[in-house]
């Protein structure tokens, strides 16, 4: 029905009691469903940090669980990620739990607004209203929350640069630079445990290996 943060920044589900609660029926879709083109509008990207340097818990758990799916998809071969955003969510994570090879797959950005490519695998956004995956030529798609989507394919912090050393002294800026945070990212382990346990493909040998070899080291992994 809800959702809700705890004082330790964990999403919760809330249910509502049935007994306190009555059905009331509406002409039509009580809240139209936002069409793909106009999502952006709607539903904008969440920052990756927050104030006062922690990394989002919106972001830690929907990479966790579409690490996941990445890896069920991998096929157990190695996963390269193109240098930017997307790469430094995701490559430790690969790097550390998927080998090396000559057969790599390429994990590439696709939805709504972004121009049209066929990669081997495409990382894509999931409708916040239907739960429906965006289609493409892809191979392979992995299903993203659309906030933190948005924030990879459309985000740029980059400021510009003045043209000469530097600004005067008495320029006084109105734009903070990008909140930068504290330590490496890392995807939240239980929900990529939990996330993998539930797809078929975790009962193949190689990847039940990575779930044992996850859940017993979980705290000494430099991707988790």
């Amino acid at each position: 029905m809800a959702t809700r943060v705890d004082d330790c920044g964990f999403w919760q589900v809330v249910w509502l009691d049935p007994r306190a609660v009555r059905p009331v029926g509406v002409d039509g879709p009580a809240h139209p469903v936002v069409g793909w083109g106009a999502l952006r509008e709607v539903y904008p990207g969440t920052p990756p940090v927050e104030q006062p340097g922690w990394w989002s818990p919106r972001w830690e758990v929907a990479i966790a669980a579409a690490l996941a799916y990445l890896l069920a998809l991998s096929g157990g071969k190695q996963v390269v990620v193109p240098d930017g955003p997307v790469a430094e969510a995701f490559r430790k994570a690969l790097d550390t739990l998927l080998p090396t090879g000559p057969s790599a797959r390429e994990l590439v950005l696709a939805g709504p607004g972004l121009s049209a490519v066929v990669p081997d695998i495409a990382l894509v956004p999931r409708h916040p209203q239907t739960g429906e995956v965006w289609q493409c030529g892809a191979g392979a798609v992995v299903p993203l929350a659309t906030d933190v989507w948005m924030y990879l394919a459309f985000n740029d912090d980059r400021r510009l640069a003045p043209a000469t050393a530097g600004m005067p002294d008495i320029v006084r800026r109105d734009d903070p630079p990008p909140l930068l945070p504290w330590k490496p990212f890392r995807p939240d382990p239980d929900v990529f445990l939990r996330t993998l346990a539930r797809l078929p493909a975790a009962q193949e040998p190689w990847l039940r290996a990575i779930y044992d070899h996850v859940k017993d080291h979980r705290y000494s992994l430099p991707c988790f």
